[in-house]
């Protein structure tokens, strides 16, 4: 049952492979001269989605959400594999799951190449590849004092559609139809991280919350940051929920954007909006990287801007 599974929802043509799915293990080429980029992300139902979620919908975010960690580091997609436990077999669920995975692949020029399946509880883990020139990788480490901080995109939409689904923010049924795709189909920005290599500092993907992860690179980079709040871009249906304190969170540590934060000197900034439109992205300067360690936040009156939650917690219950 395994290889028919394989066989019918899972394997394509790899032109870009040795060779690709069917054999103990794949055999890639990759470009001479290029440094690979790896990375894996693991989704669990009931945690990272719902069993009510769409079987295509759960296709495309669980590559995407890959595929925005190679945008991070402003690499061009090339491979990944997939591991996929089942509980049972379900053609139905499996065929478009795959429509969905391959619809994101498609978009981005990758190749699905191996993985695995098997009978459990229902877990996805993929593994993208991609190819980025020596010494050119956007990293976590590079930000300097004085830097702008840029956001892609817009903040906060996917986390307000989780607290309404789950309750916790009650939002007009046409407010949340604004906000619900942004959960459910993101966008990774792998033309945009692309378009920063040589002009950004420092990038990352914004996945468990905009605080946590701009942390992320203010720890590996011994660095500071200053934000306004105001300067955070979301869409205005958002705004008008900003009163209630979890709409805040939502926009600040809420997490699942996939949107890049990235830092880059002020003046690069028009090469920074040139860029963004290559890319057909916005992006938004959002604050400063400071030589002194800390992240303050400052409201609109210019007075620092208190926050509890800095973004999501995977070991929290």
């Amino acid at each position: 049952m395994e290889f028919s599974l394989i066989a019918k929802h899972f394997t394509r043509a790899t032109p870009g492979a040795v060779l690709g799915v069917g054999d103990d293990c794949a055999l890639l080429a990759p470009t001479p001269g290029m440094q690979l980029a790896v990375s894996s992300d693991m989704l669990l139902e009931g945690r990272h989605f719902s069993p009510q979620d769409s079987p295509a919908g759960i296709g495309h975010k669980s590559l995407a959400v890959n595929l925005s960690d190679l945008a991070a580091m402003g690499a061009t997609p090339r491979w990944a594999t997939l591991a996929i436990a089942l509980p049972e077999e379900n053609d139905a669920w499996l065929t478009a799951f795959a429509r969905g995975f391959f619809r994101m692949a498609d978009q981005h020029g990758i190749e699905l190449i191996g993985g695995d399946t098997t009978r459990g509880a229902l877990t996805l883990s993929i593994t993208v590849m991609g190819e980025i020139p020596p010494g050119q990788a956007l990293r976590r480490d590079g930000a300097q004092a004085g830097d702008d901080i840029w956001v892609s995109g817009v903040l906060g939409s996917a986390a307000m559609a989780l607290a309404y689904r789950q309750g916790r923010l009650f939002m007009e049924q046409i407010d949340a139809a604004k906000v619900l795709p942004a959960l459910y189909l993101p966008t990774p920005r792998v033309a945009l991280g692309i378009a920063l290599r040589g002009l950004a500092h420092s990038a990352i993907d914004i996945s468990d919350g905009l605080l946590a992860d701009l942390g992320h690179i203010l720890e590996r980079s011994g660095k500071g940051a200053q934000l306004a709040f105001d300067a955070l871009p979301t869409l205005p249906v958002v705004q008008t929920y900003l009163h209630e304190t979890v709409a805040r969170e939502c926009v600040l540590a809420g997490g699942d954007d996939y949107e890049l934060c990235f830092t880059a000197p002020a003046d690069r900034r028009e090469a920074i909006l040139a860029a963004a439109a290559s890319a057909d992205v916005s992006v938004s300067r959002i604050g400063q990287i400071t030589a002194e360690p800390g992240l303050t936040v400052l409201a609109a009156d210019g007075q620092p801007l208190p926050y509890d939650k800095t973004g999501y917690d995977h070991f929290a219950a």
